[in-house]
Parts: structure tokens; sequence; C-alpha cells
């Protein structure tokens, strides 16, 4: 269900983002175009309450999907107030509990934990929420792939590259049908059983035609590989703060040995060479997502809590 009454709409994105960008959060979720892509399928909605934003949700990308929570107030100025956050949590609390939902609030990063405890000391219980962590890595080391940390994925990425002629474009909204194209045969290759992983490939299929379409407009920062002249891997990604992008989408065609490198390395060096980190969010309690984003050698994971209040 939609908590609050106001939804994520380009129109409101110079809004959301001064709230998305008055504080660094460092967290997937809050960005406008993790937003944006992910708006109808958990159901995101917001309302300000005071000085602060609030954005609700509802779970579907867990297995047990339906959970209505709020991210952590946002704040436009880069602080917090005691006095004001209270009176915001407490009005939030009020709105779920009148829609018949308990309050909770998820993907609070880890460094807003000390700092919320010690503007409403004794008022919050935090639980650690691993399947949620992001996974944050140094751009130039995903670019250079140099040491022994990096030789299998080094070793992958030069046999593509002595292997295979390719070309890496800059997507574009005008692409948009040739890549859900791309999408439905990446789906049925793929050929996963009936469960919660090929619940998330339909649910991510869905919002992505409306990515698609408005790239430039939410401002993606996304590109393709083409072999042979078809498009055989994608990345979309986003800003997320002064010093970080965001990969929300990376799909490859496995029959090309060494293209998932390909996609990450390009990627890098022309969508994000101009910050120092990439976060490929989190791994969902996926055991091959999260053996995947391992193999990369994150340098941090981004914390992320659930918040309830005693």
């Amino acid at each position: 269900m939609y908590i609050f009454d106001g939804r994520i709409t380009l129109n409101d994105r110079p809004m959301l983002e001064e709230y998305l960008r008055g504080f660094e959060y460092k967290t997937s979720g809050l960005s406008f175009s993790s937003l944006y892509m992910w708006k109808e399928i958990n159901q995101f909605s917001w309302k300000k309450f005071g000085d602060y934003l609030c954005i609700g949700a509802a779970d579907n990308l867990e297995e047990e999907m339906g959970l209505s929570f709020m991210f952590p107030p946002l704040t436009r100025t880069g602080g917090y107030e005691a006095d004001k956050l209270r009176e915001t949590i407490y009005a939030a609390k009020e709105h779920f509990e009148s829609k018949g939902e308990d309050f909770v609030m998820m993907l609070v990063p880890f460094h807003m934990v000390d700092m919320f405890d010690k503007l409403l000391p004794g008022m919050l219980k935090w639980e650690a929420d691993r399947p949620n962590f992001d996974y944050v890595y140094d751009t130039q080391e995903l670019i250079e792939l140099k040491g022994k940390r990096f030789h299998g994925k080094r070793n992958h990425l030069n046999y593509f590259l002595n292997n295979y002629s390719y070309t890496y474009e800059r997507m574009a909204s005008s692409m948009a049908d040739e890549i859900m194209a791309f999408i439905d045969e990446f789906n049925r290759r793929k050929a996963l059983p009936e469960g919660h992983e090929k619940e998330l490939l339909e649910m991510e299929k869905e919002a992505m035609h409306d990515v698609l379409v408005h790239l430039e407009d939410v401002g993606y920062l996304a590109g393709l590989i083409r072999i042979g002249g078809k498009i055989e891997a994608i990345s979309i990604g986003g800003q997320l703060g002064s010093k970080t992008v965001t990969v929300h989408v990376e799909k490859a065609n496995t029959e090309y040995r060494g293209l998932y490198q390909a996609i990450n390395n390009e990627f890098c060096r022309h969508m994000a060479s101009h910050v120092k980190r990439i976060n490929r969010e989190e791994d969902m309690g996926i055991a091959g997502l999260r053996k995947a984003k391992l193999s990369y050698n994150p340098i941090k994971l981004i914390e992320k809590y659930i918040v309830r209040v005693k």
C-alpha cells in the first residue's frame, strides 16, 4: 500500500533531490534514480512532517513481501534537531498506525545510528539488516583490476578483449524497445525455477520500460555493449551523493566469457570515472548475488539498520 499521499514523479524531482542531497546518506536507496526505478514495485510515497521529509514504502523485494516501512527522515539543511526529529518520528508513527500499520524505519545507514541515539537517547531500538548492506568499491580498482585480488576478474576481461570485437555506447531513451528485447531474451536464457529470485526478475522487468524511456529526464548514467551490432550487455546507474555512483541494473549474455567483467569495466571508465566509489547495492540475502558482489573485493559494506520506537 502507499502509506503517504505524495508520489515519486518527475515533476517532484527538484524538491525530492533537495532532501536526498541535503545529507550524505550513502545508501543506494536514497537517490532519485533508485526511488524512480522502484517507485511502483515498492510503492514509494512521501509526506513532510515538520522540517523533515518522510518516504514510505512497501518492502516487495524481500521474501516476505508487503511490509510497510519508512526510510529515515530526510533533512534539507544537512542537520537534525532533537525536538524536531522527535516530533517528525511521532507524527509519522501516528500516521502509520492510523493506516493499521506498525511503524518501522528501515534502510537506516550505520552513520546515522550514533547521531539519532544522541538526539533521541533511549527512544530507538536498532537491528542490523545484513541482506540490505550495500557493497562499495573503489572506482579505480574496478577500472585497473590490479593485483592478486583481481587476478580472476582480469583473466576473464582479457579473454573477452582478446576474442571478441565490440562497441560500448552511452544508452539513450531512443533505444528503449531494443533494450527491452535484450532483457526479455536475458530472462528467457536465465530460465530460473519458480521462486523468489524469479519473482525479483519479473518485477525488475516491469520497472525497466518506464526507466528506459525516461533515462535523460531522471539523469541515469547508463551504457551498453554491442557484439556484431546486437546489444549483449547493459548497465544502468545513478549519482549517489557527491562521491559515489550506484549501479542499479547490470545484465550480460553469459555465452560470452568475460562480458560481465567488460560491462562493469566500461561502465566504470565511461560513466563513473568522475567519482571515487561505486555502490553495487545489496544482495537481498540471495547466495549467488552475495558471492558475486564479494568477488569484486568491496572496500566496505554500508551497514543498514531496522529501527523501531521503544
